[in-house]
């Protein structure tokens, strides 16, 4: 079979790109297709902040009848390129038929052009952005993702194996489910917790989101800092991320500690929107963004009381390490339990559990998640003389959470 790929570069060859994942999941029930124009988004240098930094590409290949078949991302960011450390840069958005050979060729013009800039690896699948979202290659629990979560075909895992991607590291998302009681320990330490005077546990108003922001820059930023890839965030990256939240907004679902007046910890949850983005397929015109905007007041109250939304994910959680051992991550989760179980839901997923941080492993364990899907993130380094490693594990005296 021949195929031909080429750049996308016009708008149509941007439409089609998209329109590249509905036709492979025309059968798969499971697959919520992502907003287009949120992952169009992502390659918009105006819309996109990683370009200031970095660079990306995007390819289409069609079969010898013309038919888009397979698509594939390549980009590079240059703030991750750190003195004596091998510098990947990243291919995603992959989508392909089940053929080794499809795969080969999108996987071999994304190397082609990370080696014509100076690039020594890739890992893949990953976002060009943040990695809480669209990261990592499903390999087990193929149900509905939540909003923002990579799924694939269970054969993708075959086509980047079989061309030589090796596992860097492994993110398990797990599922708590709030029609169960807790632990009967968790009780314990949030007894001990409420004891001590000098911790507080707030939740941000929505028009305190420059505060919000301020506050989840300071406790990042000393929580990350043992993470092999840590790059402090930015003031204007703490706002960007505020402002996307408030979208997502339910003020309950975001508890804050604080040790006297000093930011300590967070624990940042939003409602699973694919539960409602679901019958868009990802197409959201202006009439139904308004229907969206109107619906979600109230913390999505339209929503709730039809019992549409009852799913929520963790999308983060944080804890500076000198405040590690005060059992914030515990008091975070009660101080929030019961409201937010009274708003009608039914499960809090909690996301990307790397293997490489066994605290927060533990913590996951700790509440009773259940596993519900995992990721893994590969690499594949050009220089064949050059040695693997997967990705560096934090140390249970230094880890964080998060």
């Amino acid at each position: 079979m021949s195929f031909t790929i080429a750049q996308v570069v016009t708008e149509k060859e941007k439409a089609n790109f998209l329109k590249v994942a509905h036709d492979i999941y025309i059968l798969d029930n499971n697959w919520i297709a992502p907003l287009n124009k949120q992952i169009h988004n992502i390659f918009e240098p105006a819309k996109n902040s990683y370009f200031e930094h970095g660079c990306a590409r995007r390819w289409i290949l069609k079969n010898a009848e013309g038919e888009s078949i397979g698509r594939i991302a390549a980009f590079i960011d240059n703030d991750k390129k750190k003195n004596n450390q091998l510098h990947a840069g990243g291919v995603g958005f992959f989508e392909c038929i089940n053929d080794q050979c499809a795969a080969n060729l999108l996987f071999d013009t994304a190397r082609t052009w990370l080696e014509e800039n100076h690039v020594a690896a890739m890992d893949g699948p990953i976002n060009f952005g943040e990695n809480d979202r669209f990261w990592g290659l499903l390999v087990e629990g193929f149900t509905e993702p939540p909003f923002t979560t990579n799924y694939n075909h269970p054969y993708y895992r075959q086509l980047f194996e079989n061309y030589g991607f090796k596992d860097y590291y492994e993110m398990t998302s797990n599922v708590i489910d709030l029609e169960k009681p807790l632990d009967e320990r968790f009780e314990r330490i949030w007894s001990r917790v409420k004891e001590k005077n000098n911790v507080q546990f707030r939740h941000p108003q929505k028009k305190e989101l420059n505060v919000f922001a301020q506050h989840f820059k300071e406790i990042y930023n000393e929580a990350w800092q043992f993470h092999e890839e840590y790059k402090p965030i930015t003031e204007t990256r703490a706002l960007k991320f505020a402002k996307e939240i408030r979208v997502l907004f339910i003020r309950k679902m975001i508890p804050f500690a604080f040790i006297g007046d000093e930011p300590a910890a967070f624990l940042i949850c939003t409602p699973d929107l694919n539960q409602i983005f679901k019958e868009f397929k990802g197409h959201i015109g202006p009439f139904q963004l308004l229907k969206f905007l109107w619906r979600s007041r109230n913390d999505f109250a339209w929503y709730r009381k039809r019992g549409i939304l009852t799913k929520g994910h963790a999308i983060a959680i944080g804890v500076k390490p000198k405040f590690q051992q005060c059992g914030l991550e515990t008091g975070m989760i009660m101080s929030s339990l019961e409201d937010v179980r009274k708003l009608g839901f039914k499960s809090i997923e909690l996301r990307w559990a790397g293997d490489f941080n066994p605290k927060i492993n533990r913590l996951h364990s700790a509440v009773g998640a259940v596993r519900a899907r995992k990721h893994i993130t590969y690499r594949f380094i050009f220089d064949k003389n050059r040695e693997f490693k997967r990705y560096k594990p934090i140390s249970m005296e230094r880890s964080r959470i998060g």
